[in-house]
């Protein structure tokens, strides 16, 4: 249901969505004086938003039912009432979208197109009380098949959320388990999560004071592990993950050399395995420590991680970077990158690089560009699926990617080349307006003579006329040569982009025959 404006992500030429089959949002032109920024300072006039002039009431479901038109718009959100109908024109999906759920309760809707948006703080003021009964018993909206509800692969999330419902688990051998030993000077918490994981891992780590927290990502699932400490312990962690066993060790170091009873005090939601969208993410304050110029509106900015975090996001995930901006939370997903297109060691690194366009008319983005060296911003564990499974067996990769739409791409692009080698052939077409625009231009170009395996071909649709590479858009003839399958192969075709790019790209490699196993679509 809510929604950011355009200049938030995902604006229209955004390119951090992702959606198996290329279907996006639908959006709606914006009446000037509508913006996120001029919602803000209508909640912060004073005017009555709910019509209920500051009282707080309990809402029944049949007195929620009463009010489902434009002008008296309810819904239910978690058990939350709220009066929307001032939201209607400030709504990016419009108001259609909106009336899915009037009178209703639109948890499931909301959570299926964008539970990442912070509703909480966007719609205080709006807040008429709470349900009498309990949210699942409500008449509830029902999403249309046309809605692209991904980012990334999955809806993204929410801020942290009460303890989610129970939902089924899988067979109880996969449930992972643990354990732990001590010597005079370590504590070692051992998982066990009884299948093969990534040589990178996929656990994260949080030790905050006395506050110790492991998430271990399982595909589609989540294992968390949360504990108040018995004894005080040094600020530094060390993993170790054995891949193949499906064994990840934590290893905290005592201050006091003193035998400990048991790990700690156990917290909210330990020893549990969810769904990860169940589970509402967890932020730490990271540190920007340097920023860099990639082109004329682009930079790479890095965040180090606290000395008590280990992190490492995953191939195909994303995390979500979260600020204060005139009294509200903005939350925005990123995809990161490597600090170089093609880093030479393999090394667990405590820093996060994001390329990111900045956009002089947006909200975030030039939030994030003011921000000193030194600057705390908060960053969530990763989210989203992995690319691994898309990638087996795969022996030609093909890239399609306009503007910034390159960034998910990047350690795709690194991770076909140095670890994949069942992968013969990687092509990355590359889409740009101006030569100014391209993104890492002469590291790509230094890739390709540096390995024989991957081709680029740059596109701009406003060369100068000493421009000898290709022109205009996106169109089949372009595709034809480009998109090659070779006898005995396996193809992988993946697009990122502005929307519009987006779609036409996507129709345009399913002409040339492949099918949805064989394409996947980071949306705008």
């Amino acid at each position: 249901m809510l929604n950011v404006p355009p200049q938030s992500f995902p604006s229209m030429s955004s390119q951090q969505r992702v959606a198996p089959s290329g279907q996006p949002r639908n959006k709606v032109a914006l009446k000037p004086g509508h913006s996120l920024m001029d919602w803000i300072r209508l909640t912060k006039s004073g005017r009555d938003l709910t019509g209920l002039k500051g009282r707080m009431i309990e809402v029944t479901e049949e007195e929620l039912k009463k009010h489902n038109t434009r002008n008296d718009c309810w819904t239910c959100i978690r058990g939350m009432v709220y009066n929307v109908s001032a939201y209607m024109d400030f709504h990016p999906g419009g108001e259609e979208e909106l009336m899915r759920a009037a009178g209703m309760d639109g948890t499931d809707l909301f959570d299926q197109v964008h539970r990442w948006v912070n509703y909480e703080s966007m719609l205080k003021e709006c807040l008429v009380g709470k349900m009498v009964v309990k949210a699942s018993m409500v008449l509830k909206a029902q999403p249309t098949k046309k809605e692209h509800t991904h980012v990334n692969g999955i809806t993204p999330p929410p801020p942290l959320l009460p303890e989610p419902a129970k939902v089924p688990l899988p067979a109880k051998d996969h449930r992972p388990r643990y354990d732990w030993f001590q010597t005079d000077e370590t504590v070692t918490i051992v998982v066990y999560t009884k299948r093969k994981i990534p040589n990178s891992g996929c656990s994260v780590v949080d030790l905050q004071g006395n506050i110790l927290r492991i998430e271990i990502l399982l595909g589609s699932w989540s294992y968390l592990l949360h504990w108040s400490l018995s004894h005080e312990v040094e600020e530094i962690v060390a993993t170790k993950t054995v891949s193949s066993v499906g064994k990840i060790q934590v290893c905290l170091r005592k201050v006091v050399n003193a035998k400990w009873t048991q790990v700690g005090q156990p917290l909210e939601s330990h020893d549990s395995f969810i769904r990860s969208k169940d589970r509402g993410l967890f932020y730490r304050d990271c540190v920007l420590v340097s920023k860099k110029e990639v082109t004329h509106d682009t930079q790479l900015f890095c965040f180090r991680l606290p000395p008590g975090t280990h992190m490492h996001v995953p191939v195909g995930r994303h995390i979500y970077l979260k600020a204060s901006i005139q009294g509200s939370d903005v939350v925005k997903p990123y995809t990161p990158v490597d600090e170089v297109l093609m880093p030479q060691k393999k090394t667990v690194s405590s820093d996060i690089y994001l390329m990111v366009k900045v956009y002089p008319e947006g909200l975030f983005t030039p939030h994030l560009d003011s921000l000193d060296i030194g600057a705390s911003l908060s960053i969530s564990s990763p989210d989203g699926p992995s690319t691994l499974r898309s990638l087996r067996d795969v022996t030609h990769l093909y890239l399609l990617a306009a503007g910034t739409g390159f960034t998910p791409m990047a350690r795709l692009l690194r991770l076909a080349l140095q670890d994949l080698s069942s992968i013969r052939k990687t092509r990355l077409m590359f889409f740009n307006r101006q030569e100014r625009d391209i993104l890492w231009h002469s590291e790509l170009e230094q890739l390709c003579t540096e390995e024989e395996r991957f081709q680029v071909e740059y596109v701009l649709s406003e060369p100068p006329g000493s421009w000898m590479g290709r022109r205009g858009q996106v169109e089949a003839t372009m595709l034809q040569g480009f998109l090659e399958r070779p006898e005995d192969s396996k193809c992988l075709v993946c697009v990122c982009g502005p929307t519009g790019f987006t779609e036409l790209a996507v129709q345009l490699v399913r002409q040339q025959g492949f099918s949805e196993e064989e394409i996947h679509a980071f949306q705008g």
